[in-house]
């Protein structure tokens, strides 16, 4: 028979599974009866996934900071309790919180975005010939007509191909 798996806030055995899918990566939070009851987890009015994806609140061992929102008073309680932040200042005043749940959520902390395709191709291509235009300018400058002339070639297989 296979080890059943333990609670992660404590050493008994997990009998409540959680998986969250984000951005292609699985979240799984184990957790027993007793501590499933006492994150909300059984309660859906009181059960907020935030506060089990936060490393913090997985590891009883480490303190919680009291961190407070100088703008609104929202507090890091508040913040696992409603899953949102009481006032856009809370970005700044929360922002070691955010990071620690970003990183576990999503592939980093910074949001790129999505491109489209053909404006991704642009983009690359506008990016291209400047700084070609940049490096013929800057030979021309320096007498450099051998690199000059390969610029320009350059530029205008550019245009050609893509124009």
């Amino acid at each position: 028979m296979a080890n059943p798996l333990k609670c992660d806030l404590c050493d008994n055995s997990a009998t409540v599974h959680l998986t969250q899918i984000l951005n292609s990566k699985v979240h799984k939070v184990d957790l027993c009866e007793s501590c499933a009851e006492a994150k909300g987890v059984t309660d859906p009015s009181g059960f907020s996934l935030s506060d089990l994806l936060l490393k913090a609140s997985l590891n009883p061992d480490q303190p919680e900071t009291a961190v407070t929102c100088e703008q609104c008073g929202f507090t890091q309680q508040d913040f696992k309790k409603h899953g949102r932040f009481g006032c856009p200042h809370c970005y700044e005043a929360f922002t070691g919180v955010v990071s620690t749940m970003l990183e576990t959520m999503h592939n980093g902390t910074t949001h790129t975005g999505k491109v489209p395709q053909r404006a991704l191709a642009r983009k690359i291509l506008y990016d291209r010939l400047t700084q070609l235009e940049d490096e013929l300018s800057e030979a021309i400058k320096t007498e450099r007509y051998e690199d000059a002339a390969r610029c320009r070639d350059e530029i205008s297989q550019a245009k050609q191909t893509h124009g």
